[in-house]
């Protein structure tokens, strides 16, 4: 598998990872459903934190770079689970956060 795909699926799922650990809260707190998904919540940011630890580069760069990939990933949640069609901007925007995601991750250095 290409470095880059792995790369990005392993921000992918750190994202969704994180998402549903503070949407479960949300139903509970604003939509007024069950305490008890504050337990999958919990696992699911133990599940996120442990996602983003297994990133090979130095921690700042993992967590500016994973900034877009969050940000691609809202906007998907906002369509596939809020149902809410994103907007030509909100497209452009989470485009432009993963080339800085693909430029901060794949830029080639030096030593």
């Amino acid at each position: 598998m290409f470095p880059e795909l792995k790369t990005v699926g392993l921000f992918l799922a750190t994202a969704i990872a994180e998402i549903l650990g503070c949407y479960l809260p949300y139903l509970w707190l604003r939509e007024g459903k069950s305490i008890w998904l504050l337990a999958p919540a919990m696992v699911s940011l133990s599940l996120f934190v442990w996602l983003l630890s297994l990133h090979p580069t130095a921690t700042g760069r993992t967590y500016a770079a994973y900034g877009g990939v969050y940000i691609f990933a809202a906007i998907v949640w906002l369509w596939a689970i809020d149902g809410i069609r994103p907007s030509t901007w909100d497209l452009l925007g989470s485009a432009v956060a993963m080339a800085g995601m693909a430029i901060i991750m794949f830029a080639p250095r030096g030593t």
